[in-house]
């Protein structure tokens, strides 16, 4: 059995589709939510788990390659894999280009359907998880004083103690204190790992 907490949207006009896709996803252990139309999809309020979109091309109203340009905007954290009853190569280009996952032709068997979904929930996951991270990294740089976030850009910058003494007209001592508590609020447990945090908030390289 898979995650229960992961989901599996199905956007599909086909009934018979939806019907189907939606046992085989249950039966595999993960939680099917089915739509009809794009438009129904997107009056679906996202959730903050690991999920992604089962979604048919042709749609009545918006069609799968335009839903899947919404998606990219406003649900970054959700991977596509695309089924259609026909598809041509410059129709498959431009999926993936976009960032689909797959891109399956029916009929396809349930392993190849299955395996795909596996992979992109992996990656929603790995998504969420980075999202996560990146919001406690930012919680912990909104702590420093404007001083400390001067000494933390010209120190991950390669400057050292008492040239950023120097560019910012203070003593190297008084360097030294800034330094120690940007690295216990940043929780970096050494330098290398401060200049991974800063490359992650993209906190701008700085000589003054």
């Amino acid at each position: 059995m898979q995650d229960v907490t992961s989901i599996v949207y199905v956007v599909d006009d086909d009934i018979s589709v939806r019907e189907s896709l939606e046992a085989l996803i249950r039966d595999a252990g993960w939680r099917p939510e089915i739509f009809a139309s794009a438009q129904d999809f997107l009056s679906h309020p996202p959730v903050p788990c690991p999920n992604c979109l089962v979604l048919d091309v042709t749609l009545p109203d918006l069609n799968g390659l335009d839903l899947q340009q919404r998606i990219a905007a406003e649900r970054p954290d959700m991977p596509i894999i695309f089924i259609t009853g026909y598809g041509d190569v410059p129709m498959t280009v431009r999926a993936m280009k976009a960032g689909a996952v797959e891109f399956l032709t029916k009929p396809f068997g349930d392993e190849v359907l299955l395996e795909a979904i596996r992979s992109a929930l992996g990656r929603s996951e790995n998504t969420l998880d980075e999202a996560s991270e990146l919001r406690i990294l930012q919680d912990r740089y909104a702590t420093l004083s404007s001083r400390e976030r001067e000494v933390m850009a010209l120190i991950v910058s390669g400057l050292m103690n008492k040239q950023v003494g120097g560019e910012l007209g203070i003593s190297e001592i008084t360097v030294k204190a800034h330094r120690g508590r940007v690295m216990r609020k940043m929780q970096a447990g050494s330098f290398a790992d401060l200049v991974n945090i800063a490359a992650k908030l993209r906190v701008p390289p700085s000589h003054g």
